[in-house]
């Protein structure tokens, strides 16, 4: 009954996108300037689908329906979707944003918060990110630097490489450069506050919106050390290494290369997600085989039990 699950993307093309996914990471379907593919995804504006199989077709809500534990896990209690996994393609800046905490986004939204986590999956040279406040400033100073443009000014500016992690916490300012091609994992919410956009033009030839007073509620304006919100520590096996890339009480990811394989286990708690980034191989569970190339996308059943990853791969793996 429980099988791994390849997932199809809903994608995006906001303004700011590229054509890498559709070129470079398997998205045949994709548009030509393609800025995000949600991966994994449940939300009223955007929800991927299984893309093969017995299952083809169905929402990741449509499989809890049949089977909650048996497909979202004992770990995911609630009605709600709780991950939500993005691969972004920044072929320009995007906007200078914020995101809300859970308490803020309920209050306000009947929504959840956003607690996110960047993966460094491509970079241009000399491409760089913005994250939080380089000193500690008033709320006052924000408005007025965010009203005049210099809002960058105040915000740490951190070169990125291939492989870097970064985790953004609710309330601390950030955007992505230009240039960076990012798989994102989240806490399963769209909400996002814009506090700077570059006075850039839709395809209407208008200024998208700003949302400063609702940034100004939710913000952190104490400085922040990027350096403390890296994580990139491995852990080395004879046929894969491990790094436990991010954890809290939202989700947990992990960056696994395969060398040669290395064994997994659903064991009822939570869903696995599997995301490769890199490379090629294969998923091998019960007497069945699945291709997994770069920019393949499974979900893997709560009540799936072990499977093996083989061949020489980076996959990010994501569970509740």
């Amino acid at each position: 009954m429980y099988e791994p699950l390849k997932m199809h993307p809903c994608y995006k093309d906001y303004l700011w996108g590229g054509n890498r996914l559709k070129k470079e990471f398997g998205k045949a379907d994709a548009l030509e300037k393609t800025a995000e593919s949600w991966e994994l995804a449940a939300l009223p504006d955007g929800v991927s689908t299984v893309e093969s199989g017995d299952y083809k077709g169905m929402t990741l809500n449509t499989l809890a329906q049949r089977d909650h534990a048996g497909f979202w896990g004992m770990n995911c209690q609630g009605e709600q979707f709780p991950l939500l996994v993005k691969l972004i393609d920044a072929d320009q800046s995007l906007s200078v944003q914020v995101h809300p905490s859970d308490d803020t986004a309920l209050s306000e939204f009947g929504e959840h918060g956003k607690a996110e986590m960047w993966y460094i999956v491509d970079c241009e040279p000399q491409a760089y990110l913005y994250l939080g406040f380089s000193r500690k400033i008033t709320r006052e100073e924000f408005l007025q630097r965010a009203q005049n443009g210099t809002i960058c000014d105040i915000l740490n500016r951190v070169p990125v490489s291939r492989g870097d992690v970064f985790y953004i916490l609710p309330g601390t300012i950030h955007a992505i450069g230009k240039g960076i091609l990012i798989a994102e994992i989240q806490q399963s919410s769209n909400t996002t506050f814009r506090i700077y956009d570059y006075k850039r033009r839709d395809s209407s030839g208008n200024l998208r919106p700003l949302h400063l007073e609702r940034a100004s509620q939710v913000l952190s304006y104490e400085p922040i050390i990027p350096e403390e919100c890296k994580s990139n520590i491995a852990v080395y096996f004879p046929e894969f290494q491990l790094c436990e890339m991010f954890s809290c009480r939202y989700f947990r990811s992990y960056r696994i290369d395969v060398q040669v394989g290395v064994t997994l286990n659903c064991d009822g708690q939570s869903f696995h997600h599997v995301l490769c980034v890199e490379g090629a191989g294969r998923i091998c569970a019960g007497n069945k085989t699945y291709s997994l190339g770069r920019g393949d996308s499974y979900f893997m059943p709560a009540a799936l039990g072990k499977y093996h990853i083989q061949g020489e791969c980076r996959i990010l793996l994501s569970h509740i």
